[in-house]
């Protein structure tokens, strides 16, 4: 990544003290979870020099090998520990997903990411949120970046960045925080339904997975609304 992303997320602080970016993984999978991540830098961080290392290996997590994607999150690890930034998760339940719909919980787990980011941090809460999850009392110090479409109903006041994994830093570091802990969740999942290899495609609808449903059915940890949609189209 070159500096073009850094670039772009310093244009958008307009004053904040703080830049979030917000990225999901999983929203497309058969099984699993959605996880959400939220990652949050300080001002003058961004418009210092100490994320130029992470901004050089840094991309949208679709693009990059599993091996990079763990190596950026274990450099995310380290900046946390000087404090340059602050990066958290959140998840959507398979039960989520068939009560509210994809939508509905990945909206729930990118809410529950900002919330872990920490209560001193101010997100500017919508004006119909019904009560936003940080001190209302405290003025907003951050601004908010989600990848893809606005989001109605979502308590936090954000802009919308199509394809932001590509052209923002932070939010190609939340994808990259995502995509790494749903891919660890699959793989601890996986010895409990060891016949459909989560181990292998984390639950996304590869043949080898469709075979597996095939033969076997349907896994507490499958999303019965999106086999529905998917498997009948097949026959």
């Amino acid at each position: 990544m070159d500096a073009a992303p850094l670039a772009f997320d310093r244009a958008r602080l307009k004053g904040a003290a703080w830049l979030v970016g917000i990225d999901e993984a999983g929203r497309g999978a058969l099984a699993g979870p959605v996880v959400a991540a939220a990652v949050a830098v300080r001002a003058e961080v961004l418009c210092g020099d100490a994320l130029h290392e992470l901004a050089a290996v840094a991309r949208d997590s679709k693009v990059l090998p599993a091996e990079i994607r763990e190596g950026v999150l274990a450099r995310m690890d380290a900046a946390a520990g000087q404090a340059l930034l602050r990066f958290a998760p959140g998840t959507g339940s398979v039960a989520e997903i068939e009560s509210v719909n994809i939508l509905g919980a990945t909206k729930l787990a990118m809410a529950r990411a900002v919330e872990g980011l920490g209560g001193d941090l101010a997100v500017p809460a919508t004006d119909d949120a019904g009560g936003p999850l940080f001190d209302a009392v405290t003025p907003p110090s951050a601004r908010v970046l989600v990848d893809g479409l606005p989001l109605k109903n979502f308590p936090y006041r954000h802009e919308a960045i199509v394809k932001g994994d590509a052209c923002s830093l932070i939010i190609a570091l939340a994808s990259i925080v995502a995509k790494v802990t749903r891919d660890r969740l699959m793989r601890e999942l996986a010895p409990q339904y060891p016949v459909y290899g989560f181990e292998r495609h984390v639950g996304y609808g590869t043949g080898a997975h469709r075979a597996a449903l095939r033969r076997h059915g349907r896994s507490p940890a499958h999303r019965t609304r999106f086999l529905r949609e998917i498997l009948t189209a097949e026959e």
